[in-house]
C-alpha cells in the first residue's frame, strides 16, 4: 500500500494541529492514514486504500458508514430545516421517552454533547445531591478528559495522571482496582461519609474490554446503598452495544442510580447523555441547583439520528446480527490464538472483540490450549471454571502488563498492510457493525492467522 497522501496532510496537519490530531489515539506510527470517505464496513483513505473497519469511530457506527434509509432521511429532513434552533424540538423528547422505556436505571434523561461532557455532569450531580465531594474510579477505567478522573494511584495516594490538573482535584478522587471487591469495601470503611458516588464502567472497555466477576457490580450496589453514596455506570461505550436496548445495566442485571450515554444514542453525531431516577436528575438546573447548560445540547440532527437509530434497531434483527458477527470473530480468534499465541486472551461480548496480548497463560497440552479443560470459547467472560481464569486481565494493570508495543509497533501495522483497520493500541475496543458480513469475518480471520 502506497501512503503519499497520507503523509503529505500529516505534514501540513502539524503545522497547524497540535500532534498533527484531534483525538491523541489517532496519532498512529509513524503517521495516521487519512480517511476520505466511508463505504459500508468499510473506509477508503487518501491514497485510495480499502480497509474493513472495525474502530466504527471508536463506537458510534452501529450501522457502519452506510445509515439504513430512516435515519438517512430523518438526518437529512432535520438538517435541512435549519442547524439549531437554541429552543427545545419534539424529537428530544422522543429519544428521551425511548431511552427511558428500555434502560433499567432511566426515569429522566439530560442531552449534552460528548462522553466526557456526560461523565462531568454526572459527578457534578452526584456531588450536588449527596453533599459529598469524593468519589471512586476504577484504576484503568476511562470516563473522559476531565480533571476529577484523570487521575493514577491507589487511594490513598491519588496523584493527577496529566499536567495541568491541580493535586487538589486528585484529593476527592478514590482509585481502585476493578474487580477488586475488597478495595471497595476498604475505600467505603475509611472514606464511606464523604463519597458521593461509585464511577465505573460496566465493563472496562478503554481497557481491553474487561469483564466483571461474578458478584462485583452487586457488591458495588450494596456498598453504595449502605453508605448513601450513587452508583453512577458509565456506559458512553456500552451502552446499546452491550445486552442491547437495555444496554449492559440490563445484560448483568444491575441497575445504577445514574447513567452517562454518548456514541450510539446519537446515532453516530456528536452526543452525550445522563440519565437515572427522576428525584436525582431533577437535580439539574433549572428543576434544581445543580447548573448543568449547552448551546448545543439536544442538537435536533443528533437527536433525530439517535432517535432513528435506536427505533431501527428495535424493529429489526439488528443486535441479533451484530452479536452473532461478533461471537464468530471472537470464536475464530480464539481458535488462531490457541493454535499461534496461547498466552493471548481473546475478549470481548455482543459486538465488542479484542485481543490482549498478555504474557502468560496455562500449559498448551492440546489444541484449545488448555488440555482438557473448559474455556470460554468466545472471549473472556470471567468464568472461574475456565482453565484461563486466572491468566485473563481482571484489572487495568493486567492489561498495561500485556506486549502493548508489539500490538502497536507490529501487529496493528501488519493488519493494516493486510487491509484491516483496528484500533491502533492495545487498550482500544473494536467493533462490528450491522454492515459486517460473514465473508468480512472470514477475510478478517485469515488476516489474523496471518499477522500472529
Amino acid at each position: 500500500m502506497r501512503h503519499d497522501e497520507s503523509r503529505a496532510l500529516y505534514d501540513r496537519a502539524l503545522s497547524v494541529i497540535p500532534g498533527g490530531v484531534n483525538s491523541s489515539v489517532r496519532a498512529t506510527r509513524p503517521y495516521p492514514f487519512f480517511i476520505e470517505r466511508g463505504d459500508g464496513a468499510h473506509v477508503v483513505d487518501a491514497d485510495g486504500n480499502r480497509y474493513l473497519d472495525y474502530v466504527m469511530g471508536y463506537g458510534p457506527l452501529l450501522y457502519g458508514h452506510e445509515m439504513p434509509d430512516p435515519v438517512r432521511a430523518a438526518v437529512q429532513s432535520h438538517a435541512s430545516e435549519g442547524p439549531m434552533y437554541g429552543a427545545p424540538t419534539e424529537v428530544e423528547v422522543d429519544l428521551a421517552e425511548f431511552v427511558a422505556r428500555h434502560v433499567p436505571s432511566v426515569e429522566m434523561i439530560r442531552f449534552v454533547n460528548s462522553g466526557t461532557e456526560a461523565t462531568v455532569s454526572a459527578v457534578r450531580l452526584a456531588r450536588g445531591y449527596t453533599g459529598r465531594d469524593k468519589i471512586v474510579v476504577m484504576q484503568g477505567g476511562y470516563h473522559g478528559a476531565q480533571e476529577s478522573t484523570l487521575v493514577e494511584g491507589s487511594f490513598e495516594n491519588a496523584q493527577p495522571s496529566s499536567p495541568g490538573i491541580p493535586s487538589s482535584f486528585a484529593e476527592h478522587t478514590l482509585p481502585i482496582p476493578f474487580n477488586d471487591a475488597a478495595a471497595a469495601e476498604r475505600v467505603f470503611e475509611e472514606y464511606g461519609d464523604e463519597i458521593a458516588a461509585v464511577l465505573t464502567e460496566p465493563i472496562l472497555a478503554n481497557t481491553g474490554i474487561v469483564h466483571p466477576v461474578d458478584g462485583y457490580h452487586e457488591r458495588l450496589r450494596e456498598l453504595t446503598d449502605a453508605h448513601g453514596a450513587l452508583l453512577i455506570f458509565d456506559e458512553v461505550i456500552t451502552g446499546f452495544r452491550v445486552g442491547g436496548l437495555q444496554c449492559a445495566q440490563g445484560k448483568f442485571d444491575v441497575t445504577p442510580d445514574v447513567t452517562t450515554f454518548g456514541k450510539i444514542v446519537g446515532g453516530g453525531f456528536p452526543v452525550g447523555a445522563i440519565g437515572g431516577k427522576a428525584e436525582i436528575l431533577e437535580g439539574f438546573t433549572p428543576a434544581g441547583d445543580v447548573f448543568q447548560s449547552g448551546t448545543f445540547s439536544g442538537h435536533p440532527v443528533t437527536m433525530a439520528a439517535g432517535y432513528e437509530s435506536l427505533k431501527y434497531a428495535a424493529e429489526n434483527d439488528v443486535y441479533d446480527n451484530v452479536n452473532r458477527l461478533g461471537e464468530r470473530l471472537r470464536e475464530g480468534i480464539s481458535d488462531i490464538v490457541a493454535d499461534q499465541a496461547p498466552a493471548y486472551t481473546v475478549v470481548g461480548t455482543d459486538s465488542m472483540f479484542k485481543t490482549v496480548f498478555t504474557r502468560e497463560g496455562p500449559e498448551a497440552t492440546d489444541d484449545t490450549g488448555a488440555g482438557d479443560a473448559t474455556v470460554c470459547d468466545a472471549g473472556c467472560v470471567q468464568d472461574e471454571s475456565c482453565a484461563r481464569y486466572d491468566y485473563c486481565p481482571k484489572t487495568g494493570a493486567d492489561v498495561a502488563d500485556a506486549e502493548t508495543e508489539r500490538w502497536e509497533r507490529i501487529f496493528w501495522q501488519e493488519m493494516k498492510e493486510r487491509g484491516i483497520f483496528l484500533t491502533a493500541n492495545q487498550f482500544e475496543s473494536q467493533f462490528v457493525s450491522y454492515a459486517h458480513t460473514d465473508e468480512d469475518v472470514e477475510e478478517t480471520l485469515e488476516a489474523y492467522k496471518e499477522a500472529l
